[in-house]
């Protein structure tokens, strides 16, 4: 199956030597394009899922972008249409700009590298935004929600955001439940509970929760093996891949990458089901841990094939009251659940006191019984150091200063969802921790714990 990224293979840099300083190198054909597909995606989620502007989006999350990018994004000047929503930025001569076009549920789909603007496009009578609060009564709406914070527990809550304490990382909001209700929120300037951003890997955790949806229905077992016909053929191995090898980066297949940059499908405008699919095994399935865009999105496809009508927004966002979550796709119309979701911190509060009372939501049970103790259990290959991984979910304990039985739900520029089951608590950190900054999710939660008692 052709693949977007190798039609511009030979593009690719010159490695460096290791003698002396080296010239600098005009970015390649490659980079101009995934660089504009980087801003119209962002420009198009920020200003149309958010309802922020261009410069808070410029500032926010265009900034401590991926080195390659980096001094390219600036470059590049986006247009903004807010009739029809969409954004295009030109990065070449002879080809269209790259389009990203925002949907009504649907969030934004970044088109193809070389494909032509429509000249007919939908338009809006009003500029698209996030919506408004939910006038239900919490978990399900935004009524009652009057946190209380002790000053010890605010004091924490301020250390959040002092870029210090925590790490250098760029607090946006921090969201604590204790028992399932709102004891704690607090929100930077030019944020607030119904300004989404990126959750980056946190949809892993989203896309593990859908998946126990599609078991729940009885379409699929976590020990599936033959799951997608591309790999039925007689005499391919990759046919014994399992669901669960999947949910647990343990799939043995090989990626360009380290595995957690999959850059042509989140930004180049390729496809879940052209990128995913054809990449060989470099380990026997099951015996090797290898951290992998790829493996959530190939679990998620699966599921979605064997269940049509199972959707984020249908199954899971609707019955918890996810109002401003927003699950995005390709142009083919997969869902890229490894990364491209836009949520609030108040709803992904609301997911994970979800996976606190073990899948069950206003009295009604969503996901097989023991579902989330699967997520958290480790089976099989670990990572190397750090936390240890269940299926989706990152597994935290003593050894990080915290309960044992401890998990989160973890994405980069410090997306943290923490459950510590023992202690009825969930905390929420949404950040834009650009480049090396880091911000320390489990001190945050022994000092939010610390504070509770």
């Amino acid at each position: 199956m052709r693949r977007t990224a190798s039609l511009l293979l030979l593009l690719a840099a010159t490695p460096a030597t290791a003698q002396g300083p080296q010239p600098r190198t005009d970015p390649t054909a490659w980079q101009r394009a995934v660089a504009a597909g980087y801003k119209a995606a962002m420009l198009c989620s920020g200003v149309f899922n958010a309802g922020r502007t261009e410069a808070q989006v410029d500032a926010d999350e265009l900034k401590g972008i991926y080195s390659e990018y980096a001094p390219i994004v600036p470059t590049l000047k986006a247009v903004v249409d807010r009739r029809t929503a969409t954004v295009t930025v030109p990065f070449a001569q002879g080809l269209p700009p790259r389009l990203a076009t925002w949907r009504p549920g649907l969030g934004c789909t970044t088109a193809p590298i070389g494909a032509a603007v429509p000249r007919a496009a939908q338009t809006y009578p009003t500029m698209p935004g996030p919506a408004r609060a939910d006038p239900r009564p919490w978990p399900l709406g935004d009524a009652g929600i009057r946190p209380r914070p002790s000053q010890a527990l605010s004091a924490a809550m301020s250390r959040a955001f002092d870029r210090r304490t925590y790490g250098q990382g760029e607090t946006l909001g921090v969201v604590l439940l204790r028992d399932g209700k709102v004891v704690a929120e607090r929100y930077r300037q030019g944020f607030g509970p119904f300004t989404s951003n990126r959750t980056w890997s946190v949809a892993k955790s989203i896309a593990g929760t859908l998946v126990g949806m599609a078991v729940h229905e009885g379409q699929l077992k976590a020990a599936s093996a033959a799951l997608l016909p591309e790999w039925s053929n007689a005499g391919d191995p990759r046919g014994a891949i399992t669901l669960d090898n999947l949910l647990r980066m343990a799939s043995g297949l090989h990626s360009d990458t380290a595995g957690n940059r999959t850059d042509a499908i989140y930004f180049g405008g390729s496809t879940v089901d052209q990128e995913t699919v054809q990449w060989g095994l470099e380990a026997t399935p099951g015996t090797r841990f290898r951290y992998a865009n790829n493996d959530i999105l190939l679990a998620v496809l699966a599921a979605r094939r064997a269940t049509q009508n199972l959707t984020p927004q249908g199954a899971l966002f609707g019955p918890l009251g996810m109002r401003h979550s927003v699950a995005e796709q390709d142009w083919r119309g997969n869902y890229v659940l490894s990364s491209q979701v836009w949520s609030t911190a108040r709803d992904l509060a609301r997911l994970g006191q979800f996976w606190l009372q073990d899948g069950v939501w206003q009295g009604k049970r969503l996901l097989p019984e023991g579902w989330v103790r699967y997520m958290t259990t480790p089976s099989g290959p670990q990572p190397p150091s750090g936390p240890g991984y269940g299926a989706t979910l990152w597994l935290f304990g003593a050894a990080q200063g915290l309960p044992a039985g401890s998990y989160a739900a973890q994405g980069n520029r410090g997306q943290y969802v923490m459950v510590v089951p023992s202690e009825r608590l969930v905390v929420v950190r949404r950040g834009e921790d650009g480049g090396a900054t880091r911000f320390d999710p489990a001190r945050f939660t022994a000092d939010v714990i610390a504070a509770l008692r």
